[in-house]
């Protein structure tokens, strides 16, 4: 297995499938990475020479992944949450931050559903 930004890539997929286990690497951003290292997307993983995969190393470099981008996320999460603006709230209370309705589903963020008493019908 190839690692790349400390995420071993899967040896039997075509590369640009493979790069997108990185997080922040969609498969958009795959195919312009590949692009630009001239490299053909359908090749499997285990085809690719070191050399190819140093030139991959070094395209992915000028792009926001892994530990930087998830920290950076957080950061941006925490800072609603200082300023108190509505999705900063929302994240503060575990609901959907987006706009979805929480009446009837919403589970993701609520968590399991929590029962309540009398509810039965006779």
């Amino acid at each position: 297995m190839a690692r790349i930004k400390g995420v071993d890539i899967p040896n039997d997929k075509h590369i640009c499938i493979s790069l997108t286990y990185i997080y922040g690497i969609g498969q958009s951003l795959a195919k312009q990475i590949l692009a630009a290292v001239n490299i053909d997307p359908t090749i499997k993983t285990k085809d690719l020479s070191q050399e190819d995969l140093v030139k991959i190393r070094d395209e992915i470099n000028k792009h926001l992944t892994e530990g930087d981008l998830r920290r950076e996320v957080n950061m941006n999460i925490k800072t609603k949450m200082e300023i108190n603006s509505y999705q900063g709230s929302r994240h503060k209370k575990g609901l959907p931050v987006r706009g979805q309705r929480t009446s009837r589903n919403a589970r993701t963020r609520k968590g399991k559903g929590k029962t309540v008493a009398n509810k039965k019908k006779a």
